[in-house]
């Protein structure tokens, strides 16, 4: 994994601070080729608005891509816990935000990851750190949909696991045949989810229902 160095801690208008991490070095090159980029497009890079856009972009594509320096697996062990429960865990609704790998323009919309436990549970917050870790990569859905699967089936042996999502694709608003509705939507499973049909319609029943 890539060393990342602390940045400074900057205070929003509400009064919370955030610190900012990246790679100096990385960040030096990075804001080179946006500079170069910018001005191949025919943009004055020396001009006031743009002066501190190659670093910022720089900075900023760190961020949407930090799960290259994140272990998922890793994450779920952190918090692996003796239970014995072995009903449905569901947690639908995660937002995630990712990069289309073909170019790198945004995709975004909500997950739903559902497993049965065997023994083990893990901490919920840490279904939704794996969608992001693995979602904050250039990535395509459908990977990113095994990705999430295989990790918790790897790290908690359940007796299945179930996940959906459903993106917006912004290269396909934006660009190509510029759709703006359009929504994919995909999906993984294994254990019962896969063989046992009341198990995966229950699944499916609940993502689309709303209990609160």
């Amino acid at each position: 994994m890539e060393e990342i160095n602390q940045g400074a801690s900057i205070n929003d208008e509400e009064g919370y601070s955030r610190i900012e991490r990246w790679n100096a070095e990385t960040t030096e090159k990075l804001a080179y080729h946006y500079s170069e980029i910018i001005k191949l497009i025919g943009e004055d890079a020396s001009r006031e608005g743009l002066v501190q856009t190659p670093v910022r972009v720089a900075k900023s594509i760190q961020f949407l891509t930090h799960g290259y320096n994140v272990d998922p697996h890793e994450m779920i062990r952190s918090a692996r816990f003796k239970e014995d429960y072995r009903q449905m865990v569901l947690v639908k609704d995660i937002e995630l935000y990712s990069l289309c790998e073909h170019h790198m323009i945004p995709f975004y919309g909500k997950a739903h990851v559902a497993y049965i436990p065997n023994g083990y549970i893990t901490g919920l917050s840490k279904i939704a750190r794996v969608v992001d870790a693995y979602a904050r990569r250039l990535q395509v859905q459908e990977r990113l949909t095994v990705q999430i699967r295989d990790c918790i089936q790897e790290t908690l042996n359940p007796l299945g696991v179930a996940v959906v999502i459903e993106a917006a694709h912004m290269c396909m608003q934006m660009r190509g045949i510029q759709k703006q509705n359009s929504v994919t939507t995909t999906s993984a499973f294994t254990g019962a989810f896969l063989t046992h049909d009341n198990t995966r319609e229950e699944f499916i029943h609940l993502i689309g229902v709303r209990l609160h």
